[in-house]
């Protein structure tokens, strides 16, 4: 009897033992489950696009900047990508093209409302990362033209910049302020680069450039063909910012592009937008690289890139890793 005992006491003992072990393998369902939400939420992606936009204007300048922060600070190699700006720049992290992308913060507004170029199309899957700087809203032309306000570029050829981008919207808001409508003049859809050529060559009058100034494409304009910028007439900034509240008076100084006076316009804030799926943690470290080291940026819009006004005028919801950076800076 003994014998048999001791052989039924070692057959439970082994029994326990692995119960127990097959208990200690997940802790419970429960905590397996919860280790590898944790590890899911905070899994690193191995490459990052950041989408700009135009290779003569402001976001493509500041773009590889970017990335090359990102790249260093996070160890997540990112790459700075050409685009067709803002309004495209939505479109793309929308459909996974990107991950995170300069925007103008009407065109943000605009996209998550579902309202203007994205009626019926609402992307509900980008938050803010962060603001930037003021983008001016800059009407060229060449200082011999006869252009000389909103007024004269009835039935002129005027680039207007693609059907549906930011600097589109800005174009139609100003002329509707004028009392113009696109019908009024010869639009073209141009880019910057596209612009400030035909602008030298006389194949168009004038150009909207929405952009922080000085923009390149205009600086190389000016180098060979004197540049003039159209301001608003009197009082117009202040009706224009009563219907679309999220422009804000601005000034071209005299001196950029050789201009010898000041010229009054307005701007929209230049803004970064992320894909709302990026774990917290990647987007706090994004944020930081970026503003950590605004002071390393040696474009003239470096100067306002700073922590303390990151979230000022942003017009969506901010990314909750972001958010956590600015409230660290507080």
């Amino acid at each position: 009897m003994k014998k048999k005992q001791f052989r039924l006491l070692m057959l439970l003992s082994a029994f326990a033992l692995l119960i127990l072990a097959a208990c200690g393998s997940d802790g419970g369902t429960g905590s397996k489950d919860t280790d590898k939400g944790d590890s899911t939420a905070s899994e690193k992606p191995k490459f990052l696009n950041l989408l700009t936009g135009g290779t003569q204007g402001t976001y493509y300048a500041l773009g590889g900047t970017f990335a090359d922060f990102i790249s260093k600070e996070t160890d997540i190699k990112t790459t700075a990508e050409v685009s067709q700006a803002s309004a495209a720049n939505m479109t793309a992290l929308q459909e996974g093209k990107g991950e995170i992308a300069f925007v103008q913060s009407d065109i943000a507004y605009y996209a998550t409302e579902g309202t203007m170029m994205f009626e019926g199309k609402k992307i509900d899957s980008i938050a803010a990362l962060g603001a930037l700087y003021p983008e001016t809203v800059q009407l060229v032309t060449t200082e011999a033209s006869d252009i000389k306000t909103y007024a004269d570029l009835k039935g002129k050829k005027v680039s207007v910049g693609a059907p549906g981008s930011g600097t589109y919207a800005n174009a139609e808001q100003l002329l509707e302020i004028h009392g113009l409508k696109m019908d009024d003049i010869k639009a073209q859809n141009l880019d910057f680069g596209e612009s400030t050529d035909g602008l030298q060559s006389g194949q168009i009058d004038a150009a909207f450039i929405t952009a922080g100034t000085p923009t390149s494409a205009v600086e190389a304009l000016n180098a060979t063909t004197k540049v003039n910028i159209i301001g608003m007439d009197a009082g117009k900034a202040d009706e224009l910012i009563a219907k679309y509240p999220y422009y804000a008076k601005d000034t071209v100084k005299a001196g950029t592009y050789g201009i010898a006076n000041d010229t009054e316009t307005v701007s929209v804030l230049a803004m970064l937008a992320v894909k709302k799926d990026l774990p917290e943690d990647v987007v706090y470290s994004m944020t930081k690289a970026i503003y950590d080291n605004a002071g390393k940026i040696s474009h003239a819009k470096g100067a306002f890139i700073k922590a303390e006004t990151g979230l000022e005028g942003i017009s969506i919801d901010v990314h909750p890793g972001a958010q956590k950076y600015f409230d660290e800076k507080k």
